[in-house]
This record gives C-alpha cells, structure tokens and sequence, in this order.
C-alpha cells in the first residue's frame, strides 16, 4: 500500500510541476506583455527578467498555498487521485486556452478542477469549505478586478496631472526607465502568489497520502516549484503577450508603468491575505483602466469582452471538466 502512496505520490509531483512549468509560460504575459509591446525590454530579456524574479517571488511566503491545499477542501477527505484528475483537468484548460491566445486564469482552472473532481468523488457539494471559497476566491475573483482597473484608471490620471507640462518625449524617456522597474514588481509578485498554488497541491497530496502530519509547505518542494516556474517562464507566450499588450490597448511606457505598478500592488495585497487571485484578471483590467482614462473608446471591447468570457467561464468548465474525467475513471 505504501509502494502505491509513493506511486501516486510521484505522480502528483510530476503533474503539479507540469502545471507550473505551463503556467509559467501560460502566464509570462502577464508580467513582461506591457514592457515589450511598449519596446522598453526584449522579448528575450524581459522573459529572463521575469523567470528569476518569478523563482525569487516563489519563497515570500506561504499563505496562499495554505488556501488552495487546505482550505477549500481537506486533504485527508479526499484521496490522491482526486488531486490527479485536478492537475489534469487544470493542465488541459490552460493548454486550449494558450494554444488559442486566451489570457484565462491558471489559478481559477486549478481551483476549478479541484473543486468538481472532490464534488464527483464524495457525490456531495459539503466536501468544499463555502465560506473560504467565496471569502477568499470568489470575492477576490471580483475585488482584484474591479480595484485592478481602478486604480490602473486612477494611477494614469495622477501620473497625468504630474507631468502635465511636461514634454512627451520626457515622459516617455523618464517612464521607458521606470518600467523595468514596474515589470520587475509585476514578475516578482506574479512568482508570489501563482508558484504557491502548486506548492499547496503537492502539500495536500503529501498530508492526503500520510506522507506528512500537519499541513506545512516543505523547502524542496517550494524549490521545485520555484524552478519549474522559472524554467516555463523561460519559454515565454508570444501568443497571450500579443493578446495583453497589443491586441487590448494602444500602449506607451508610461501607460505600461500605471498598469503593471497598480496590478502589482493589488496581487501583493491578495498575497498578504491569503488569496489566490488572477494575476491574468488583475493585469488585464489594469490596463483597461490605464487605456479608459484616455477615453473609453481607447479600450478595444471586443479583445476585453472574450477575456473577461473566459474568466466567467474557467471555474464552471474546468469543474465540470474534472469531474466527468473522476466519474469515467470510477467505471474502470
């Protein structure tokens, strides 16, 4: 029995750091997609940038990985097959929604899946903890959004008013700087809160197989999911970067630096509370924000409106996702 735990037990390993290494690369844009749409660093360079501040952010702490592997469902109600069918369904969503350039949330298909596969084995919704997922998921599914465009809205004006009399060409030389800077926090915090999530469901898989007593993240394992973000950062997504930081706005430095600051400072917040957010969501409507203090119309609708249908959608699809993939497996 012990020889099938420890089976299972590698199976997850490898799984979860397939997840970070796609969700690396998934979710690059997200950090770097302003700075290179806005010419201010290589795709190259932006892309090493942002797979050794994503390993660094990975060891900031730990809330987060307490949430997606303790607090949604308990590890010792489910067994590790279920986290199998999680990181599968997880891994399947984010490679459709890459393939076509879809900048979805890697986190929400992980919880997603999580949340179907434990529903189908126990055959009951009693198995999730409600009040965590809507305390700490679904109300920062909305608050990361809503504040992300906010305060991307809000940044943009200010920096506006600052630099009123100021030259265009100052500004964009002053701001082609300070967006490394910003790039650098959005990459940082992006390894923060994102490597944690893979990081909570090996923990969940070690306290479900009774590898370990007590959920506690251990060092090796935030090592190896630190690494395989960073390598899968390495690889980089033109596709979602193109998506991000062409296809939603028309961007220059300074509008880089209002969305990837306010983004960064709202995921940290998110990290410090122990919330799970979107890096995706969060950037996205950041830099809605920075392109509506413009005008509105600066905003291309159409792009933002299928981003934010595949946000609606992610939990309910990959739920359902994981758990016809868990009832197939029980008729074998």
């Amino acid at each position: 029995m012990l020889n099938v735990t420890l089976l299972l037990t590698v199976i997850i390993i490898a799984l979860a750091l397939a997840f970070d290494f796609i969700n690396g690369f998934h979710d690059t844009a997200n950090a770097i997609a302003t700075s290179v749409s806005t010419r201010v660093l290589s795709m190259r360079l932006a892309v090493l940038m942002s797979a050794v501040l994503n390993f660094a952010g990975a060891f900031m702490n730990e809330k987060v990985a307490k949430t997606i592997g303790n607090g949604l469902v308990a590890p010792g109600d489910i067994p590790q097959k279920v986290i199998i069918v999680t990181l599968i369904s997880a891994i399947v969503w984010n490679l459709l929604t890459w393939y076509y350039g879809i900048p979805s949330s890697s986190s929400h298909a992980l919880i997603g899946s999580l949340l179907g596969a434990a529903i189908a084995f126990k055959g009951s919704l009693y198995i999730v903890n409600w009040h965590n997922f809507f305390k700490t998921v679904v109300l920062w599914l909305f608050l990361s959004t809503i504040i992300g465009f906010l305060i991307g809205y809000l940044f943009m004006v200010i920096i506006q008013w600052i630099f009123r009399k100021t030259r265009p060409s100052v500004v964009t030389k002053i701001f082609s700087k300070a967006q490394i800077f910003s790039a650098m926090l959005m990459a940082l915090n992006h390894g923060s809160n994102d490597a944690q999530k893979s990081m909570g469901i090996i923990t969940m898989a070690l306290v479900s197989g009774g590898l370990i007593q007590g959920f506690h993240v251990q060092a090796w394992v935030k090592a190896l999911c630190a690494l395989a973000m960073a390598l899968g950062t390495s690889f980089g997504g033109y596709k979602i970067i193109k998506t991000m930081g062409m296809n939603m706005a028309r961007l220059a430095p300074v509008n880089g630096f209002a969305a990837e600051t306010g983004a960064a400072a709202v995921i940290f917040t998110a990290s410090m509370l122990s919330a799970p957010v979107s890096t995706t969501h969060t950037i996205s409507t950041s830099i809605m924000g920075v392109a509506a203090s413009k005008r509105l119309s600066s905003v291309r609708w159409v792009v933002a409106k299928n981003i934010i249908w595949a946000w609606v959608l992610t939990i309910p699809i990959c739920a359902g996702m994981s758990a016809l993939i868990l009832t197939i497996t029980k008729l074998f």
